[in-house]
């Protein structure tokens, strides 16, 4: 079965607005072009990779999803990781979250990155200080700030990299 084509095209972030409202919107843009990338595709398409690279658009879906839960839910709200990463082996493989990605359909897919994005955008809600130092600031003391740009960039890279393997399987280039 194959994830049909809802999302709406990315918008432009604000030019001139706060800095919470730049960073918050500019990672709703990533994420909105990700979402994008993988939509309409089959089964096969999203485990198709480019060798000797073994990346795939459902790896780098599953992998955004767990950047969410690990970045936001985790990390900065302090919560305990969200099903399936409270029991993912990563001593096992420390990529699971992207070789895991090859057991769901594109709908399971999806259906765990919508729901962690929603969650992370409720958690975003909480946050107004991007100087607040998060729940789980490791040894630096990592601010709101560092994570909304953090995840910005994390996206932006994966989003470079969900236009070659897009492109490769069926030619849709843009966003």
């Amino acid at each position: 079965m194959t994830i049909p084509q809802t999302t709406p095209l990315p918008y432009d972030p604000v030019h001139d607005g706060t800095g919470l409202e730049v960073l918050t919107q500019f990672l709703d843009y990533y994420r909105s072009v990700l979402r994008r990338k993988v939509e309409g595709l089959e089964a096969e398409d999203l485990q198709r990779s480019i060798p000797p690279s073994t990346m795939t658009l459902g790896g780098l879906l599953h992998h955004l999803d767990y950047v969410e839960d690990e970045w936001l839910g985790v990390r900065t709200a302090g919560e305990p990781p969200a099903p399936p990463w409270d029991r993912a082996p990563w001593d096992e493989d420390n990529d699971w979250d992207w070789h895991r990605a090859d057991e769901l359909t594109p709908e399971e897919l999806l259906a765990g990155f919508d729901a962690r994005v929603e969650r992370s955008r409720l958690i975003q809600h909480r946050w107004t200080d991007l100087d607040a130092v998060i729940a789980q600031p490791g040894e630096r003391g990592t601010t709101y700030r560092y994570v909304l740009v953090h995840l910005i960039e994390e996206y932006a890279r994966h989003a470079g990299h969900a236009d070659l393997l897009r492109e490769i399987v069926d030619g849709t280039v843009g966003d």
